[in-house]
Formats: C-alpha cells, structure tokens, sequence
C-alpha cells in the first residue's frame, strides 16, 4: 500500500538530515495519514479510505464526503476518489429516477 492520500494525493517527499556538522544524509517526509472511515449519506454506508489529515479538513470543510467529491473536478481527484464519486454519482441519479418515477 502506497503512502499516497487518496483524497489529496499527497505522498512522500524527500529531503537532507543536516548535522550540526552540516553533513547531509538522505530522509524522507512522510505524510500524516490516517485510515478512516467516512460516512456518505447517498450511499448511506461508510467508506475506508486512507486519508492525510489535511484531506479529513478539507472533507469537512466542503460539507462532507459526497459534497467534496461532487464538487471537485474529476482531473484533480486520485484514482481511488474517483471510484467512489462514480459510486455517489451512481446512487443519486438512481435516487432521483425512483423519486421522479
């Protein structure tokens, strides 16, 4: 499993140790990231998904897990994200076709 959030995409950077010395070593920065399970009220079940904790802010934020995924554009999504806003798409159209009906 990558360390890749899967709402942002945010993932590993690298970067020097310095020493008092000013010797450099290679390290990596790794992000903060957190497995949760977020609720999606179209689905009406939960999602697991690996998310940093900036990504679990800006869910909350736009209003929730289906909100954020409607509202972002598909270019700027991961793959998993995308997955799961095919899923919300899916269930309100199905939503609104026995609600029309």
């Amino acid at each position: 499993m990558s360390r890749r959030c899967q709402i942002t995409g945010k993932g590993v950077l690298s970067g020097n140790n310095v020493s008092h010395a000013n010797n450099k070593s290679r390290r990596r920065f790794l992000p903060n990231l957190q497995e949760a399970a977020l609720m999606s009220e179209t689905l009406n079940a939960s999602v697991h998904m690996r998310v940093s904790t900036r990504g679990l802010r800006t869910i909350e934020h736009n209003g929730g897990l289906d909100a954020f995924l409607i509202s972002t554009p598909d270019r700027k999504l991961p793959q998993e994200a995308l997955v799961v806003k095919r899923r919300v798409l899916r269930a309100q159209a199905k939503k609104q076709a026995a609600a029309g009906a």
